[in-house]
């Protein structure tokens, strides 16, 4: 993202009228617009827009923007969140056995791929720290046994906000997180994981699968709220199988799902493309 651009964030009720305030808004400060995306949920009567434009040549600076807008958002019934391009969110990844998720990430990140630094790779297995640790990246180890796991994940939770993490991504994380941990971070917890939930639910679901005869497998990626896999969903994706594919095909085929969905979701949030309403998300792809 270039660092002379901002984002503007804009959802509330619907009316007549938004779009050229806004809009003129910016205009009369001397903005000039690159990408303007907007949604109207017509039952909800809610509008959603997200303008990218750049600062320079604008009479007024970054940090004077916010406060000069609001008073247009009050008078229009608007929530605003104005955002910078310049710099990169810090992400931390948290991971289990499963390294393909894990690694997709890592080496997206590392093509610049990704709007983000990785500040950290924890996991409750170590098997991955050689791995994390030949591309300069810190690895913690946080073994989760039923009887420490609170005390475990109150210090990875401490480590986090040290460490001043904005995105927690969970590349394969097998472990249910706790109320506390979610609430530091409200849809900044992305997940991934098969579709069959909850047809197929249960730790063989490809297996359930198979021997059901089911022709589509998918992947889908969400924020994680308390209610286990019913976050606000970002990206979801199929593929077509048959009788021909085995079990083990299956799973190949949903491991690359899994990769590239929540590569997608992950690079949507840190674009800041992604906003939440009523357990929903409208994505400015």
């Amino acid at each position: 993202m270039n660092i002379e651009t901002a984002i503007l964030q804009v959802y509330g009720p619907d009316r007549k009228g938004l779009v050229a305030g806004i809009s003129g808004f910016l205009f009369d400060h001397g903005a000039n617009i690159l990408h303007a995306d907007e949604h109207t949920d017509a039952p909800a009567g809610m509008f959603f827009q997200r303008i990218q434009f750049e600062l320079k040549g604008m009479d007024i600076k970054f940090e004077e923007l916010e406060p000069a807008i609001r008073p247009l958002a009050r008078k229009l019934n608007m929530n605003i969140q104005l955002l910078s391009g310049r710099t990169k969110k810090r992400m931390a990844v948290l991971t289990s056995k499963s390294d393909h998720c894990l690694l997709d990430i890592l080496l997206r990140a590392r093509a610049g791929e990704l709007n983000a630094d990785i500040a950290l790779v924890a996991g409750n297995h170590d098997i991955h720290a050689g791995l994390v640790g030949a591309l300069v990246i810190p690895f913690h180890f946080f073994p989760m046994p039923p009887e420490t796991k609170a005390v475990q994940e109150k210090k990875l939770l401490e480590l986090l906000i040290r460490e001043k993490v904005e995105l927690v991504v969970l590349a394969r994380y097998m472990q249910i997180l706790g109320r506390k941990f979610i609430a530091a971070f409200p849809n900044r917890i992305i997940n991934i994981h098969h579709s069959f939930l909850p047809a197929f639910s249960g730790s063989r679901p490809y297996q359930q699968a198979y021997h059901r005869g089911v022709k589509l497998i998918g992947a889908t990626s969400h924020y994680v709220t308390e209610e286990l896999d019913a976050g606000p969903i970002i990206e979801q994706e199929t593929v077509r199988v048959s009788h021909g594919d085995s079990i083990e095909d299956m799973e190949r085929k949903g491991r690359d799902l899994e990769k590239v969905v929540l590569a997608r979701a992950v690079r949507f949030h840190l674009e800041d493309r992604i906003l939440v309403y009523a357990n929903k998300t409208v994505v400015f792809e």
